[in-house]
């Protein structure tokens, strides 16, 4: 920045922005399809958890001569066996905010793709709980790498006015690997050996292989690009995304305002080492509207009320929770249909998402989700032993996956790859993909304690507990998240700064970095279109 002035504000007209081409939605597909392995690797334990052979080699129990009642995985192997991947992918999610500055959004994830391949490798070879448990804790370190930059990477390359569905692309991909996962674990459950549980574990690597291939095609983000003062890389990256001329006035414009915005943060920010850096992230005051504290907390705790909905109990529990309810004749079978219904569902976010936005879609599926759950639980707790009432709670557990997949489970990852300054982006994602997967790791290793038979024994009481969270995540939204609807990522930083979360659907964009820098923030007139070929 000359002479270190102190940027304003500055008052502008919104620019025009090119046309989004069908190359920048095949590319923004394809990198979602890492949602696949990381739905994948959540759903298949659920099933696996329930097989005869994974209970005999893991438990050392005989089919034969056991209870049924007792021919269950133990409450603790169960948290442990759940919960350590959450464990890996929180700190996999930690380190991968640093490695996306340092290498690359791209390479992170591909590097993420091959840690995964190594404990699904020691996973599928494992005939003991401890390199079992220490596959899953591997696997966990590379889906932390991809769950927390995949979002980011989506985020910076996706056109604003699709970014939302684009991004929500993710949570449908998600949905497809959970389905996918259960639909193996029904197919395999009866095999009369172990590869009734191995080959849902080993297939994992498919997805991983196909992404890691895939990526190597995909351009890196400009954004990193400019963070790495490498303006011209970046313009030729933004070029191929929005199917330009690398001298077209749309790119000239968009890459302006990148670079301007990054000018912008990077001196607000202080000035120091990699502590320094990671400080940042927590500097400003929380009642700031646009404080980087503020940013930090919104997207953490947006991320921690997504797994207070309850919704990975469903997945991670769901085979041994249906056959707790007595009277159902296939877990595995309705386990399936749960993760089809979420896959059917998720689809409507793409529409909604950007047609209602990303705050009301919060607010009503918090809303319908507490419904559900509280229905779920007065049924449970008064007539729970009843045919037609267990039918009755299914259906409004289905309903409530419904509200989950088209609000809550597409909407959190769309907001943390829209609100935090570049300077900070990769950081702040990994932050808020951390607390996913801390608060993923919580529920997982309290849940079995909560729910099973020998412990809590709460069976669907529990529901009592997520719909009173789900209450929490209403009250949330309305009083903290903010409306960043057709907004681009540096619009979003003002619209921050100049309103709060209940005015922030109002808020239009009047100003530019670029403009008050002088670097071409003002061609914004009628710049001529150039539609590509894709």
């Amino acid at each position: 920045m000359p002479g270190g002035a102190v940027l304003s504000r500055p008052a502008d007209v919104e620019r025009v922005e090119a046309p989004v081409t069908m190359k920048a939605y095949l590319m923004c597909a394809f990198a979602a399809f890492g949602g696949i392995f990381f739905g994948y690797d959540s759903g298949y334990i659920s099933g696996v958890l329930g097989m005869p052979h994974f209970i005999e080699q893991y438990e050392g129990l005989d089919r034969h001569n056991t209870p049924p009642d007792q021919f269950v995985v133990a409450s603790s192997r169960k948290s442990l066996i759940v919960s350590i991947l959450s464990a890996g992918t929180f700190f996999g999610a930690l380190i991968a905010g640093d490695l996306a500055d340092w290498f690359g959004r791209r390479t992170t994830i591909i590097c993420g793709c091959l840690i995964f391949i190594v404990g699904v490798v020691l996973q599928t070879a494992a005939n003991a709980l401890g390199l079992l448990v220490a596959g899953r804790l591997i696997a966990g370190f590379g889906i932390g790498f991809v769950s927390a930059i995949i979002v980011l990477y989506m985020s910076e390359i996706a056109p604003r006015k699709v970014r939302g569905a684009i991004v929500s692309g993710y949570q449908f991909c998600i949905t497809i690997g959970l389905m996918l996962a259960s639909c193996v674990d029904y197919g395999t459950q009866n095999r009369p050996d172990t590869g009734a549980y191995r080959i849902p574990i080993a297939l994992q690597m498919l997805w991983a292989v196909i992404l890691a291939i895939g990526l190597f095609l995909l351009p890196e983000s400009p954004r990193f690009y400019i963070r790495k003062g490498q303006k011209e890389k970046a313009r030729e990256v933004l070029a191929r995304i929005r199917g330009q001329p690398a001298d077209s006035e749309f790119v000239e414009l968009e890459l302006n305002e990148i670079d301007a915005n990054n000018q912008y943060e990077m001196q607000a920010m202080p000035q120091g080492g990699y502590f320094t850096t990671w400080l940042s992230c927590f500097q400003g005051s929380l009642w700031h509207p646009n404080s980087n504290l503020r940013r930090t907390i919104l997207g953490t705790s947006l991320q921690m009320m997504q797994q207070w909905t309850g919704v990975n109990f469903i997945f991670y529990f769901g085979t041994t929770f249906f056959k707790q309810l007595g009277t159902i004749q296939d877990p595995f079978l309705l386990s399936m249909i749960t993760t089809i219904v979420n896959v059917l569902s998720t689809p409507f976010s793409f529409y909604a998402i950007e047609k209602l936005g990303r705050r009301p879609l919060l607010l009503w599926g918090a809303l319908g989700m507490v419904i559900c759950q509280f229905i779920v639980a007065i049924i449970g707790v008064t007539d729970g032993g009843n045919p037609k009432a267990i039918s009755a709670m299914i259906a409004f557990i289905c309903i409530y996956i419904f509200f989950f997949a088209s609000t809550w489970g597409p909407g959190a990852w769309v907001v943390i790859g829209e609100i935090y300054p570049l300077p900070i982006r990769s950081r702040g994602v990994g932050l808020s993909t951390a607390s996913n997967w801390l608060w993923n790791c919580i529920i997982a290793v309290i849940t079995p304690y909560m729910v099973d038979t020998d412990k809590g024994n709460l069976g669907a009481k529990v529901f009592f507990i997520w719909g009173g969270l789900c209450t929490c995540a209403f009250v949330y939204t309305y009083f903290l998240v903010p409306e960043t609807k057709g907004l681009t990522l540096e619009q979003v930083d003002k619209m921050m700064e100049e309103t709060t979360p209940r005015t922030s659907a109002k808020w239009k964009p009047h100003g530019t970095f670029a403009a008050e820098i002088g670097l071409g923030g003002e061609k914004d007139n009628q710049p001529t279109v150039t539609q590509q070929e894709v």
